[in-house]
């Protein structure tokens, strides 16, 4: 059987210490990418060069270089992503997929995530079990089932286009709001615990380190409007995963400040009753099995 035609997008902004683990790990691939532009955002370190050694090697990566703000922010990262995207018109790919520029892959994980959507022609987003190194251990991170995480976020073309591709909010999130409008729009949305990839920086602590980040994860889910409800759960049921029970109360305290600030909602109205409808219903299922 043919393989699914895929281009992937990576921003990357001053990632030397990580980029060459991330490229060494997609040139080895079983199944190589159509395209891959890889975006930096304004680096003032090595990471261009380090790219651009190996564009001379291989056709298929390509590197753009965009100019930005000195301050880090997840808008930048966006704009970053939609250049990416644009480099991509003339290229023939079915499925395009976000890598950061500080993961790395098993040789098979792209030839495995091309199957799961041939074998599922409404799979929209998907990806695999993505594994944190933290405190010089591997920890798995919770991921739901219908959830994917931004690192390793992959579209099937029709679904990216039908979404919006991803909606640009300030302090982060995109990815649950691009999972948010998939799922709306009737796609399914999948994590695959058989596939794997080493996020050798923990998502959001790139600058602020864990316990900001647990902070900045609640205020982000006010601003989708998360439902209270389920927003208490969630922190719950995560007291376990480290730093344990503080970074819970973190993740509840940025919840609850945003909501005394009342910041505005990031979504539409009729995105945010769909995620509330669909919170609800998961608790209810979770309260009637028990």
């Amino acid at each position: 059987m043919k393989n699914i035609p895929y281009a992937l997008i990576t921003p990357a902004h001053n990632e030397q210490e990580y980029i060459e683990k991330t490229i060494e790990s997609v040139v080895s691939q079983t199944v190589l990418p159509n395209k891959w532009v890889i975006v930096s955002d304004g680096s003032s370190d090595g990471t261009d060069a380090i790219v651009a050694k190996y564009t001379a090697k291989h056709g298929f990566i390509k590197l753009v270089r965009i100019d930005r703000d000195a301050t880090r922010n997840f808008g930048s990262a966006i704009r970053a992503i939609n250049t990416g995207y644009e480099q991509l018109k003339g290229v023939e790919y079915d499925l395009v997929g976000n890598l950061d520029a500080d993961v790395v892959l098993e040789p098979n994980y792209y030839q495995t995530i091309l199957a799961k959507f041939q074998a599922d022609p409404k799979l929209g987003l998907a990806g695999g079990l993505v594994c944190d190194r933290r405190w010089d251990k591997l920890d798995e991170e919770f991921t739901a089932a219908d959830s994917v995480r931004g690192p390793i976020q992959m579209f099937r073309r029709e679904c990216y286009e039908q979404i919006g591709g991803h909606t640009c909010i300030g302090m982060g999130g995109y990815d649950t709001v691009a999972e948010i409008k998939a799922r709306m729009y009737g796609w399914q949305v999948r994590t695959f615990p058989d596939v794997k990839a080493l996020h050798l920086r923990p998502t959001g602590t790139a600058k602020s380190g864990i316990l900001r980040a647990r902070f900045r994860q609640g205020k982000i889910e006010y601003s989708v409007r998360y439902h209270p409800l389920f927003e208490i759960a969630k922190c719950l049921a995560r007291v376990r995963q480290k730093p344990y029970l503080l970074g819970s109360v973190l993740r509840l305290s940025g919840y609850c400040w945003s909501f005394l600030r009342k910041e505005r909602p990031v979504l539409p109205g009729d995105v945010v009753s769909y995620l509330r409808g669909e919170q609800l219903a998961k608790l209810k299922a979770i309260f009637k099995c028990k």
